[in-house]
């Protein structure tokens, strides 16, 4: 039994097989797969997760039949040309004595709209709200070739050694996910009308598996335990059709919620409560025998641990923090818990799959064979000098520590971090404050001398450090008009979140980005109630609509509060003059003023802190300028950055 968490490092058993502990990896999508076959940087990626102690992995989505493409980079078995692939992944995750299932999928009316793709098929003639027709109905006909599909991906799965499949019949989601939902499935011929007819197509796909692939392989099947939405799938709904999945010979269902339209329902968003869906498989795992997984911003082994030993699930699936950290599972064995790379769960491994791009991690800046665990010593020791001490800094003085290097970081602040400091602040913004206490903690393990309220001039570095090698991170200063701290009581919104002065009752806080409809909603009255006291909030942003950089549930979940107090939001608006009690904006064409106004908020993005880069320069030092000081950009920037740096030092 592990003395750290006895629970999680329990050995379970699926099926006939037998798992060495609890901590499953869910599907994640990665865009590393080449027209579906299996490419070294998959094997890599998913052996590493094995390396690292993960029981059980799902790998992402798996299609079952050539038209239809999920994602550009999503991985497929629809013929034996895939199977060699899969062999190599398998050998390669059995090794560290992990198990591996393939989710088998049909995306149906997701589908990629890949050029020359037919018409997408549906349950009805309901789609996606952002489809651009709406999909046809799919044949009974069609539906039998479908059903054959998924039993021969399953063979193919199973002759490459794997251990089983998991059934994706979640989120109202792809086809089975589709015909499940009340949402989607409007037929009412045999695959319709109410939830034994929708069920169907499900239960003979399950049918067809074990038929083809016999009892030793582990059928899994994900479910959406509620759909958290008005007309879809309720938890009484999915307690009834887990005890038919039982029924049906399915080895373990993989408990989940909401559904992939509505934005935070499924994959929750930063600061929303964790263990997300854990409510839901502790009611349905009251009914059945079979293991039951939970999944859902699981990010930590004390939870994981919690939610096993309180009876919510027999299984947590972890997903972005075992993408995060790949040792994630050793080092909760090992009790090292704060050597856990921490998910702060702001779902940018996420952001660009749509477009293309490879999953990537705002904290863990590579997800290559060779990342900052694996680091190869430089080649030359040198003296590195790293001025600045938020994400960019901190992650330069680790790797280039790690390396092999002297290193000194300094900062002229009291405490590391940045302006992670303040973004930690607003609403749902509080995992941030792990990030800058792990990154500290790196700095530490590494060696690297720290100097805080150290303000370093080009005096101080031709004097104190003459042969260091110079990283300059000294980050950026908001965009302050001039014309605008004509207001009678102005601020930034950094001195807001800094504490350093305190607004009044009615405030206009000018640009739509993510800090300004943070702060805005950090300041916004708990409850719109109209109490007397309550702030009033007006937003003033110059684009069509807030931060249209962002996407995402997290961008969602705040807009939607936003408007839920009640914060009056003004898009396609400029501010054309300020006076001291005046505020004049346009909007349509016509000028309007904001009289009443007490306090004026300026978060209009920031611009590099460059002087001291123009000094060095200036006097002949090269220095290697990064993060908000180079160019303004996300967590995510800084510390691919930092990490870059150092790694070609």
């Amino acid at each position: 039994m592990n003395e750290y968490f006895p629970h999680l490092f329990e050995p379970i058993k699926i099926g006939k097989t037998t798992v060495k502990n609890r901590i499953f990896m869910p599907p994640i999508s990665t865009n590393m797969a080449d027209k579906g076959y299996v490419t070294d940087a998959l094997v890599e990626h998913y052996s590493a997760r094995a390396k690292g102690g993960v029981g059980l992995i799902v790998t992402e989505v798996t299609t079952v039949e050539p038209v239809y493409t999920y994602l550009p980079g999503d991985m497929s078995i629809y013929d034996d040309s895939y199977i060699s692939g899969w062999k190599k992944l398998v050998d390669a995750v059995h090794q560290y004595d992990t198990k591996i299932l393939a989710q088998l999928f049909h995306p149906a009316y997701m589908a990629f709209p890949i050029p020359g793709t037919p018409r997408l098929i549906a349950p009805s003639f309901v789609g996606p709200y952002y489809a651009k027709e709406a999909p046809r109905p799919v044949t009974v006909e069609e539906l039998q070739v479908i059903i054959r599909q998924f039993g021969e991906a399953a063979l193919r799965v199973k002759k490459a050694g794997a251990d089983g499949v998991e059934i994706h019949a979640a989120h109202a989601h792809g086809l089975l996910g589709g015909f499940l939902s009340p949402l989607y499935n409007k037929r009412t011929d045999a695959y319709g009308g109410d939830i034994n007819g929708r069920l169907k197509l499900t239960l003979e796909v399950i049918a067809e598996v074990r038929k083809i692939c016999g009892k030793d392989f582990i059928i899994d099947v994900r479910i959406s335990g509620d759909e958290y939405s008005d007309g879809g799938l309720n938890l009484n709904d999915a307690i009834y059709v887990s005890k038919q999945l039982e029924k049906a010979g399915v080895d373990m269902l993989h408990v989940s919620g909401g559904t992939t339209i509505k934005r935070g329902s499924s994959i929750p968003a930063p600061g929303t409560k964790m263990g997300s869906h854990s409510a839901l498989s502790a009611e349905i795992k009251k009914h059945v025998s079979i293991p039951v997984a939970t999944v859902g911003r699981i990010t930590e082994p004390w939870l994981a641990e919690e939610l096993l030993e309180n009876d919510k699930a027999d299984i947590c699936m972890i997903g972005r923090a075992n993408l995060c950290e790949p040792e994630f599972c050793n080092k909760a064995q090992a009790g090292h818990e704060e050597d856990i790379r921490p998910c702060i769960g702001c779902l940018r491994c996420l952001n660009g799959i749509m477009f293309g791009k490879r999953v990537a991690c705002t904290v863990n800046p590579s997800l290559e064979p060779e990342n900052e665990d694996t680091i190869t010593p430089a080649k030359e020791t040198k003296n590195v000098l790293v001025i600045g001490g938020g994400p960019a800094g901190m992650e330069a003085a680790y790797v280039a520590a790690k390396r092999g290097h002297h290193v000194v970081l300094a900062d002229r602040q009291d405490s590391l971090g940045g302006t992670v400091r303040i973004a930690a602040v607003p609403i749902a913004k509080q995992d941030l404050t792990q990030l800058i206490k792990y990154q500290a903690h790196k700095l530490e393990q590494a060696g690297v001398k720290v100097l805080l309220n150290t303000e370093v001039t080009l005096e101080t570095i031709q004097k104190d450090y003459p042969d260091y090698e110079v990283i300059l991170c000294a980050g950026a200063t908001p965009v302050v008009p001039q014309f605008m701290t004509q207001f009678k009581d102005w601020m930034t919104a950094d001195d807001v979140l800094y504490g350093r002065k305190f607004p009044g009752r009615k405030i206009v806080v000018i640009g739509g980005g993510s800090v300004g409809c943070e702060t805005a909603d950090y300041l916004a009255p708990v409850l719109n109630d109209r109490f007397p006291r309550n702030r009033e909030i007006t937003l003033i942003e110059m684009a069509h609509e807030i931060m249209e950089a962002e996407s995402g549930p997290g961008r969602s979940l705040l807009v939607q509060r936003m408007m839920e107090k009640g914060i009056q939001i003004l898009c396609d608006a400029k501010v054309e003059e300020v006076n001291h009690t005046v505020i004049k904006y346009t909007k349509d064409g016509k000028t309007h003023e904001i009289t009443d106004a007490d306090t004026l908020v300026l978060a209009m993005g920031y611009r590099p802190s460059n002087t001291l880069e123009e000094q060095l320069t200036s006097a002949g030092i090269t220095c290697h300028v990064l993060g908000d000081c180079k160019k303004p950009g996300n967590i995510k920037d800084a510390v691919t950055e930092g990490y870059q740096t150092a790694l070609n030092l």
